[in-house]
């Protein structure tokens, strides 16, 4: 039922740490039984199932990356079917919202689910979305639920990530500048001569795109996405022109590339010359299926995923999904 929509609310976000108790007593107040704060993953697959019974075809979360993912994995493996998922209306809350620089409803608090009341009412609930494919992530042959998510990565991205969760910068820090100073740390990092060679020599991963042949080498960098932008305009992939977007963007770059800051400096702002794509060190595209094998840990939406026993993970563009948009 497209009319009907509940809310999703994580209180352990960062600013919802700090949200007016007026917020509280108007979601309660619109939502009722529909309003759900659930404490721990548990509970939440459990709100998912109870909506999925009510047949409920709107959830908007409110949380940031990690509190989106939770309810998409939630949501992949409830009774929810497939090729009926409710829309998603994301109110950004949390310590990094780089889905909701996509696919944001675009308000917070009072006035998001004033909007959301009044559309449901007028029944324009579903007047305005965008559709995305999320990252499917799962452990081939091994029996562990599927986690989903929108922006994941490994090599310089496992230890860039390993440097901003260190106590001295998570703690003190609010989001944006913690994000600044691990961009400057680890470029410190990159340039110290003691240092430079161990990040440049990359990690050993096997790459399989859409089913082909492993590629295994030593990789700088690899990053993979199921959104269309990022904020203050960062997109460090591309694809062949001509060639259509199959779900994920992917960059693969390799151990040991050419003029890494020149291609950092360009990507950094959103721009893939030509000189960048004829390098072998530097590839990009789009696919729908990827495996990687590596020991090293795969971070999704800041979340760090060991690789398990067989040391592999693939990666799939999930059902789509429809994002409203205020």
């Amino acid at each position: 039922m497209p009319d009907r929509f509940a809310l999703i609310h994580n209180s352990r976000s960062r600013r919802n740490l700090k949200a007016d108790g007026r917020y509280l007593d108007c979601a309660r107040r619109i939502l009722g039984p529909l309003f759900f704060s659930p404490d721990s993953q548990d509970a939440l697959h459990d709100v998912i199932e109870d909506l999925a019974r009510q047949e409920v075809g709107c959830l908007v979360i409110d949380g940031g990356d990690g509190t989106v993912g939770n309810v998409l994995s939630a949501l992949y493996a409830s009774s929810y079917p497939k090729d009926r998922l409710p829309m998603i209306a994301v109110l950004p809350s949390g310590n990094t919202n780089l889905i909701a620089a996509d696919v944001g409803f675009g308000l917070r608090g009072e006035e998001a689910l004033q909007r959301l009341q009044d559309r449901a009412q007028s029944g324009r609930l579903v007047s305005d979305v965008k559709q995305r494919q999320p990252l499917v992530v799962s452990w081939p042959g091994q029996d562990r639920a599927a986690v989903l998510g929108f922006f994941g990565g490994l090599g310089a991205f496992t230890r860039g990530i390993e440097i901003a969760h260190s106590p001295a910068i998570l703690k003190n820090y609010a989001h944006d500048t913690a994000v600044f100073i691990t961009l400057a740390e680890t470029l410190r990092q990159i340039i110290t001569p003691r240092l430079r060679q161990s990040w440049l020599d990359g990690t050993p991963v096997g790459l399989s795109l859409n089913g082909g042949d492993a590629e295994a080498h030593n990789r700088f960098l690899f990053l993979c996405t199921g959104l269309q932008c990022l904020p203050h305009g960062l997109w460090p992939f591309w694809r062949a022109e001509g060639l259509a977007h199959e779900g994920i963007s992917y960059l693969d770059v390799a151990a040991n590339p050419q003029k890494l800051l020149r291609a950092l400096w360009s990507l950094l702002r959103g721009r893939s010359p030509a000189w960048l794509r004829a390098d072998p060190s530097y590839v990009s595209g789009s696919v729908q299926r990827l495996v990687l094998n590596t020991e090293q840990s795969f971070v999704l939406d800041g979340e760090v995923l060991e690789t398990g026993p067989a040391h592999s993970l693939e990666i799939s563009a999930g059902p789509i999904l429809s994002f409203l948009q205020a």
